[in-house]
């Protein structure tokens, strides 16, 4: 049995038809669900994620078997995968993780992945200029992944990489992006309040009232 299948079956052993159901309307029906909450995943595969840190690289083969299911646990089995052995990715990995970002798309996904690919360019400063580059993106889904891929870096945030990715998006009239700039923002003011204050103040007229409203729930003017 291949290492896909022994995930495939995993799945199916923990497969409920009626939460398949109640998960793909939440998700719009666009994709298939096995019908397993995440604790429930997680658990059924720890094991095998344990025996594949062991082996101390990333295989790929499984991950792009996973992504290509059409499942949606397959695919959240992809990111348990890359959080679990997060220590072997690399720069040079971005091109794979990009080929996920574009595909099978929606917020869920796009909000796993920046996750990752954040966590390399805590360690990798070329991932800025990669993001700088997919903050003007003509798909707003890997907008929406670079505006968030700084996420609870707290002090750790590069505030002129944030300031310069969230002005690039000013304008967009889709939702996923301009909560996204709320998010991001939100997200920062946890940890330097005057920073996101200024922020606003200073690009009020130009950003979206969602982005505002989620962005200076922790600030007070």
């Amino acid at each position: 049995m291949t290492k896909f299948e022994t995930i495939y079956r995993l799945f199916e052993e923990n497969a409920d038809a009626d939460k398949a159901h109640q998960m793909a309307a939440y998700m719009k029906n666009h994709f298939l669900f096995f019908g397993i909450p995440t604790p429930k995943r997680r658990a059924a595969t720890q094991a095998f994620l344990k025996e594949e840190r062991k082996c101390g690289e990333i295989d790929w083969d499984l991950l792009d078997q996973c992504w290509q299911d059409d499942h949606r646990e397959c695919h959240y089995f992809v990111g348990d995968y890359l959080r679990a052995l997060k220590k072997y990715l690399t720069f040079e990995d971005i091109s794979k993780l990009e080929n996920y970002a574009r595909s099978q798309q929606w917020w869920d996904s796009i909000d796993f992945l920046n996750q990752i690919i954040g966590n390399i360019g805590l360690t990798d400063c070329r991932v800025d200029e990669v993001m700088r580059n997919w903050a003007r993106d003509e798909d707003f889904w890997i907008r929406r992944l670079a505006i968030e891929h700084q996420l609870s870096r707290k002090d750790k945030t590069n505030p002129d990489l944030l300031e310069d990715i969230l002005v690039a998006n000013f304008g967009s009239q889709e939702f996923f992006i301009n909560k996204a700039i709320g998010w991001a923002l939100r997200d920062y003011s946890k940890s330097n309040p005057d920073w996101v204050r200024n922020f606003i103040q200073k690009y009020e007229a130009h950003m979206a009232p969602l982005s505002i409203r989620e962005g200076s729930k922790y600030v007070s003017f």
